[in-house]
């Protein structure tokens, strides 16, 4: 019991509210706080918010308001205090001797629960190159820390051993994960080359964390006509809940295919080292014919989920590929009061309005297939065999002078065939 006791974590939450230059409503922002906390399996005891327009260098919130925090971390027994914002290593020194407790930011709280996530080896590398960059220039300011830290926020991914490592030695690390990396996406390359090769166009799905994305997917497979369980994706109503890209094979019933990539997740005051470890991830956006731009339209805050998405795809200079936005969670009721142009409102989980999102993708992808009429030899039944298998065929005929065959097929294949044309 007094072990179990030890391990859970009650945090204090501080934010700071900066008037005009504030980006996000601070209240959305410290609601969204208190999920990653809960996310990271830790208690949420109390939230305080510090409206000052200018930030203190030593303690960034002033002594009165961090002798506030400390009265409550005693009051409510908390063992761990979350700011809302980056801290340097200074600060986070500063902060912990007057409060006499743990002090982490929204960064390593983010980079936490993303160790927590991590399932694959390249997930593992990317969180790791992510901490070690961010607890780099650290060091200093976390030496003190790392003799008493063992577990809990801040604590997970590279652990005690890999912090106290002097810096030349953690930088060397840095390079070596670079290169498993660096050789992972060499084989990610390859799958891409190969799809490039079947010319399969690829849709990819973005959107803020626990938008539905993988939930999404996987009905999306079992729309497939070769749809199976054993093809799903991981999914759960949590922050990250995946970390890693994956890739299916979509095959609709008039036997269009395309490529659907799931991605990890966006959030507010996403750390620049996560984007920049799981770049070449987020990279497979770039290749992608069409963006589906899953939002949780029963959060409140969706407006503000959207604007963050743009946001970071505008960072991977992704926002010239076309889009359809997706509000999903329909089934819970939703706040949308004025949609944007090409969306739809769907219910991943009910399936309901999915067969019309279905026709939109269709709509954006498959825009280069015309209607052939073709009469093929019998000496070539190698073609008619390729036209039945690869398409819907809406009309066939055995004709005296060859098969007769009516299908919907891509340009590509319309004009290599363009001599059986009729």
């Amino acid at each position: 019991m007094e072990e179990n006791k030890i391990m859970i974590q009650r945090a204090v939450l501080v934010g700071m509210f900066q008037g005009l230059r504030n980006e996000l409503n601070i209240e959305d922002s410290m609601n969204e706080l208190a999920e990653l906390t809960r996310a990271a399996e830790a208690e949420v005891a109390q939230i305080i918010i510090q409206n000052k327009s200018k930030i203190e260098v030593a303690t960034y919130i002033g002594s009165g308001k961090v002798e506030e925090v400390r009265l409550a971390v005693e009051a409510c027994d908390a063992n761990i205090v979350i700011f809302n914002d980056e801290l340097s290593g200074a600060q986070m020194r500063n902060l912990e001797g007057l409060i006499g407790t743990t002090v982490v930011d929204r960064t390593a709280l983010i980079l936490d629960i993303f160790a927590l996530r991590a399932q694959t080896k390249i997930a593992k590398l990317q969180v790791e190159l992510a901490q070690l960059k961010y607890r780099l220039p650290r060091l200093i300011g976390m030496n003190g820390n790392l003799s008493k830290m063992g577990g809990g926020i801040g604590a997970r991914g590279p652990g005690e051993q890999k912090l106290e490592l002097d810096r030349r030695r953690i930088k060397d690390r840095i390079d070596e994960i670079r290169g498993q990396i660096k050789d992972a996406d060499k084989n990610r390359v390859v799958q891409r080359h190969l799809r490039e090769k079947n010319d399969l166009p690829v849709v990819a799905l973005v959107g803020y964390t626990n938008s539905g994305k993988s939930t999404l997917m996987n009905c999306l497979i079992n729309v497939s006509i070769d749809g199976d369980v054993e093809r799903h994706v991981f999914e759960k109503d949590m922050l990250f809940a995946t970390l890693d890209t994956y890739n299916r094979r979509i095959v609709l019933e008039d036997k269009k295919e395309f490529i659907l990539t799931d991605t990890v997740g966006f959030v507010s005051k996403l750390p620049h080292s996560l984007v920049s470890a799981f770049k070449a991830t987020l990279e497979e956006t770039l290749n992608a014919d069409l963006l589906l731009h899953i939002v949780d339209a029963s959060n409140e805050s969706y407006a503000m989920q959207m604007e963050v998405t743009m946001q970071v795809l505008g960072e991977l200079k992704a926002s010239h590929i076309p889009m359809v936005t997706v509000y999903n969670k329909i089934d819970k009721g939703h706040h949308v009061t004025t949609a944007v142009d090409a969306s739809v409102f769907i219910s991943a989980k009910t399936g309901e309005n999915v067969d019309t999102l279905v026709q939109m993708i269709k709509q954006q992808i498959f825009t280069e297939f015309q209607v052939g009429k073709f009469l093929i030899p019998y000496t070539d039944g190698r073609t008619a065999s390729y036209l039945c298998d690869t398409y819907q065929v809406s009309q066939m005929d055995y004709l005296e002078a060859g098969t007769y065959i009516i299908a919907e097929v891509s340009i590509a294949d319309y004009n290599r065939y363009s001599d059986y044309l009729v």
